[in-house]
């Protein structure tokens, strides 16, 4: 990892720091800064490691921290300068998790928290994870005419709302159950990305071909 991206990263991950101090966390996350950029100005990099997130340390270790900050002084000056501006704003935002991989993200206005994601977008296909959290959504809800929107161009013609249906409760239900069960124990398995084709192994021997047909994901095959 280059220098100037683990230096953006140690200063991104104090934006919800820092389960590893505390008495900085209690202070609120401007003092928190204050706190970060007096130890760059000073070289007290140990100092600046102990206010990084938990999940930031599990990937670094101290020692490479340091060594990092000492290679690349010019950077951290000039990140300790701009965090110590009197000109800034600061962004306190919290994420949600929840359900198949959703996310809710919320932002704090005026002494409030508000929601700043969209919540009534319940079957995104804008990428090839979104694509099946959706499709396995619709199918617990029974929505067979959304179940629609992510069949190929190819095979559009020759399905509909009954045909959906019948497929996943007919006389195949229980295997048709099982296979939904065992994608939604696996919805977060590594997706291969490939240009407008997507590729997600499951199980010991299945597999979710994709597609992108019009800026958006399809699903071609499940097994």
């Amino acid at each position: 990892m280059s220098g100037f991206a683990m230096l953006r990263g140690a200063v991104l991950g104090l934006l919800f720091l820092v389960a590893g101090c505390p008495a900085a966390a209690n202070r609120g996350p401007t003092a928190t800064l204050d706190s970060y950029s007096a130890a760059l100005r000073k070289g007290n990099y140990g100092d600046a490691y102990g206010m990084m997130s938990e999940s930031f340390r599990a990937k670094y270790s101290k020692d490479e921290f340091v060594r990092m900050m000492k290679e690349n002084k010019r950077e951290v000056e000039d990140t300790a300068a701009r965090l110590g501006t009197r000109h800034r704003q600061l962004d306190v935002s919290a994420e949600f998790r929840y359900g198949l991989g959703d996310s809710l993200r919320l932002v704090q206005e005026r002494g409030h928290w508000r929601i700043a994601s969209n919540p009534i977008q319940f079957y995104s296909m804008a990428t090839p994870r979104d694509a099946l959290r959706s499709f396995v959504r619709a199918y617990r809800l029974e929505r067979w005419d959304i179940m629609l929107r992510f069949v190929p161009n190819k095979y559009a013609d020759k399905m509909n709302e009954a045909k959906m249906k019948n497929q996943f409760r007919g006389d195949h239900r229980e295997q048709a159950a099982s296979m939904m069960n065992m994608l939604e124990a696996n919805i977060d398995e590594p997706i291969d990305d490939k240009g407008n084709e997507a590729r997600m192994p499951y199980g010991d021997r299945y597999e979710v071909k994709f597609i992108r047909e019009d800026g958006l994901w399809k699903i071609q095959d499940l097994d």
